[in-house]
């Protein structure tokens, strides 16, 4: 059974190191008429930047060629379809990583 893990945000501009599956990230939010996601490998070396986070996708999907070992998806507890707004990331809307 997949297990998703949720990663703490605050409703503001961001950077902290994670470990996701068993790899040291460096993740990015920015707020550019909308969330953007910016992923680094835990030295500084940028790996992805200007991901959208939208709802009801892998945000990781079109990435496994970069050796992602599972992925990001972004769920809005208030309206399933909604994006995250400026006042409610990680609030009402939280990224969750699934391993696999």
């Amino acid at each position: 059974m997949a297990s998703f893990y949720e990663i703490p945000l605050l409703p503001v501009p961001q950077s902290f190191t994670i470990a996701l599956g068993g790899k040291d990230y460096r993740l990015t939010m920015q707020y550019r008429d909308g969330w953007m996601l910016d992923i680094g490998a835990a030295d500084g070396g940028m790996l992805v930047a200007g991901i959208p986070l939208v709802t009801g996708v892998d945000l990781l999907g079109q990435y496994r060629h970069l050796g992602f070992e599972g992925g990001l998806w972004l769920i809005n507890a208030i309206s399933s379809d909604d994006p995250p707004t400026y006042e409610n990331l990680g609030i009402e809307s939280k990224l969750y990583w699934k391993a696999g």
